[in-house]
């Protein structure tokens, strides 16, 4: 088994974050298997070197360890371009020179006449630029994958289908089919390379999933509609799956889902409170 925990260094780390790397550390433990840490900072204008080194130092006062040096992101840019470019490469690309509020004012038109979907990125693209060729990419522009194109590609909705992973930790496995339907409508053309970074959480997370071997992968519910995504990807790069966790979400006492904004649950807060690694792990039923 090989676990891995991947923070991304834009804040410091708060207990639903321990909740993920202790759970994914005590897996590997428990299977004498590995647990990896990665940095994933490919959003660079928001990674802080400070955040980097709290979570270096709030995960050993927890008593967790892992092999050095860790992978980074920013250092893997050429095997996410290598990735991009076998998906252009099979024509299943486009760019897009979409903003956020384009895509808000389109999906708002008057003739939509219906609620935009949301996924896993926000709301499911409506296709604006999906005849443009990647030939007339303009510097700017995001790149995003066809999901129609990539499904045929696979051999259609009939072989799709029987694309699976495992779902894990809730006492039974469980294999889950992915759906057509739902990586159309609830999907939709996904970015693979935003304009500003050129790479997407999407590319980046198989891709480095697959050259850290990694077996099983343990994070929290709110990814796990982003799972299939993962999955068509590896399959559409001959990645390997690995088997997925996504364990129960860490919230506050109104039932708010923490985020890295929460500076009072972050974990730093309660070691300088003078709480032991013990009691910060009691809090969320370690």
């Amino acid at each position: 088994m090989r676990q891995r925990f991947a923070p991304s260094p834009t804040g410091l780390l708060h207990i639903g974050h321990v909740y993920s790397a202790v759970t994914a550390w005590r897996a590997a433990q428990t299977a004498r298997g590995e647990f990896l840490l990665r940095i994933e900072d490919i959003d660079q204008p928001r990674c802080k070197p400070e955040f980097e080194q709290a979570i270096f130092d709030d995960l050993r006062w927890l008593g967790l360890s892992w092999p050095e040096p860790v992978m980074r992101q920013s250092e893997r840019m050429p095997a996410y371009g290598q990735a991009l470019g076998r998906l252009v490469d099979m024509g299943l690309c486009y760019p897009c020179r979409c903003t956020r509020k384009d895509i808000s004012s389109a999906l708002s038109a008057p003739q939509e006449r219906q609620e935009p979907a949301y996924g896993p990125d926000g709301p499911v693209y409506p296709g604006t630029c999906s005849k443009r060729p990647m030939s007339g990419k303009a510097d700017g522009d995001a790149v995003r994958l066809s999901m129609t194109l990539a499904i045929a590609r696979l051999g259609g909705t009939s072989e799709v289908e029987k694309l699976c992973y495992v779902e894990t930790g809730s006492g039974t496995d469980e294999t889950l089919f992915l759906s057509t339907d739902s990586l159309l409508t609830g999907c939709g053309d996904i970015v693979l390379a935003r304009r500003d970074i050129g790479t997407s959480y999407h590319l980046a997370v198989v891709v480095d999933d697959a050259a850290q071997d990694i077996t099983h992968v343990t994070r929290g519910r709110d990814v796990a509609p982003a799972t299939p995504i993962h999955r068509l990807l590896q399959a559409l790069l001959g990645l390997p799956t690995p088997v997925y966790h996504h364990h129960r979400l860490i919230r506050d006492a109104a039932g708010k889902r923490l985020a890295k904004r929460d500076d009072a649950r972050a974990v730093r807060s309660y070691r300088q409170a003078g709480m032991s690694p013990a009691e910060v792990l009691a809090l969320v039923g370690l």
